[in-house]
């Protein structure tokens, strides 16, 4: 197995974002005050080019363009001697060689000073003697040379002057391309940091950000990965402490609301909140005109069951019961356990013919049913059951017309169905047996009598 690198175990330990920032900050600083110094040195390359072309090349050029001019002047001052009508007009000419010929910038350069007396000496000869056509051939030679000596001293200016040019035009050159490299790796730095602070600051931030919202909408939040940074992990421990103290809570609220809820046993709803759960179907079917009925249940000679087996058998039956329960009726259906081997049901969108079904059905299902216990005894269960309409009166008045038949039930032999009568007074019909209806006398005298055994 490949050890991890330095890197990964510094980075898992965790580092201050304080402390690593400012050593990046610090390096890139080194970097760019480097690069900064190293682009300052072509700077003052070009600079001091620059002033030099100024202080020496501009004016060194200018001389050379005298001195061009001074030696094309003094070559047409000479065809002037050779080319004047009267002898004044060559003297004339003669005098200007002369002055030129003892210029202090022609006498500064070798070449000009040899040449300028040479062509003195033969002018004044010629305009002496005379003009013949040897004479006419020699200053065409010195002509020639005159002509080529004031290129040549034009063509030196120019080079001094491109020579310092080219200089200052490849400093420039190298200066671009370093900024160039600055901006490069300004660029890649910049780069780079924003990648660090989107992967170790603000991606944990926005971890840490949906975590806080999940808790705050109550959803289960995932745990948060560690992060890199000591400050922000720090934060995130914060985070993760609250985290586990809601989840905490949250389980807490949740057992504390089914306890408020169920019934510890039968895991049903205990009478509190299944009347208030029926109180709000009753009303939600009357406020629309829908059929809703309720029903009484009562296991039969529990109290026999009780004295003989024992309260753990009693609390096996209750158990197997309100399973029985939760595998007979509908997910729609209410149930709730109403007090020691009672039990209460709620049937929303359900007339009383269809009601009379499921609660026959539950009776059936009760009495097939065993309870197997430790010697080898099969328990057998059975239930009587009241069913009443509920559908244009009160809770109150639906379950104590359901307990009524339930108590009808039990005065007929137990272990069946009994359907109280509509609050207006008038049998039912269309229901066969094993279910009976409750005369409105005998629910009278089981309202006035006291409970038989169960």
């Amino acid at each position: 197995m490949s050890q991890p690198s330095l890197f990964t175990r510094w980075a898992g330990r965790g580092w201050p974002a304080g402390k690593a920032f400012t050593f990046i900050g610090g390096v890139f600083g080194c970097i760019l005050l480097v690069l900064l110094f190293w682009l300052a040195d072509d700077q003052r390359l070009v600079l001091d080019r620059s002033q030099r072309l100024l202080d020496e090349t501009v004016p060194q050029t200018l001389d050379h363009f005298r001195l061009a001019r001074n030696i094309e002047q003094l070559r047409l001052e000479g065809e002037r001697v050779f080319s004047g009508r009267t002898p004044v007009d060559r003297q004339q000419a003669l005098f200007v060689v002369s002055l030129l010929a003892s210029h202090p910038a022609l006498l500064a350069d070798t070449r000009a000073a040899s040449l300028a007396p040479e062509v003195e000496r033969f002018l004044a000869r010629a305009a002496r003697d005379g003009m013949t056509e040897e004479r006419f051939g020699e200053w065409a030679r010195l002509s020639s040379r005159l002509s080529l000596l004031a290129d040549d001293v034009s063509i030196e200016g120019v080079d001094l002057a491109t020579d310092d040019l080219r200089a200052v035009s490849a400093t420039m050159r190298n200066s671009r391309m370093k900024l160039a490299v600055v901006l490069a790796l300004l660029a890649v730095f910049v780069s780079g940091f924003v990648f660090l602070v989107h992967r170790h600051l603000i991606r944990p931030l926005q971890a840490m950000d949906e975590t806080l919202a999940a808790l705050r909408s109550g959803n289960p939040a995932a745990p948060i990965k560690p992060a890199s940074m000591l400050e922000i992990r720090a934060v995130e421990g914060a985070i993760g402490q609250l985290r586990e103290v809601m989840q905490e809570n949250e389980k807490a609220r949740q057992q504390l609301a089914l306890l408020a809820t169920t019934d510890d046993l039968t895991g049903m709803f205990n009478r509190r909140h299944f009347m208030a759960l029926a109180e709000e179907e009753i009303k939600r079917a009357q406020r629309y005109g829908r059929p809703i009925c309720v029903a009484m249940a009562d296991l039969d000679f529990f109290k026999k069951i009780n004295d003989g087996y024992g309260h753990a058998v009693g609390d096996r039956v209750l158990q197997s019961t309100s399973a029985l329960v939760g595998q007979t009726l509908r997910q729609s259906d209410l149930a709730g356990r109403y007090g020691g081997e009672e039990f209460a049901f709620v049937f929303p969108e359900t007339a009383l013919k269809e009601a009379h079904r499921l609660t026959e059905r539950l009776r059936q299902r009760a009495a097939e049913s065993r309870i197997e216990l430790t010697d080898g005894v099969d328990l057998q269960i059975t239930l009587s059951l009241g069913l009443a309409d509920a559908s244009s009166c009160s809770l109150d008045t639906a379950l104590k017309l359901a307990d009524a038949a339930l108590y009808e039930a039990k005065e007929q032999g137990r272990n069946r169905v009994v359907i109280a009568p509509l609050t207006n007074g008038q049998p039912l019909v269309g229901i066969h047996p094993p279910a009976t209806t409750v005369h409105p006398s005998k629910t009278a005298r089981a309202a006035e009598s006291p409970t038989a055994e169960s």
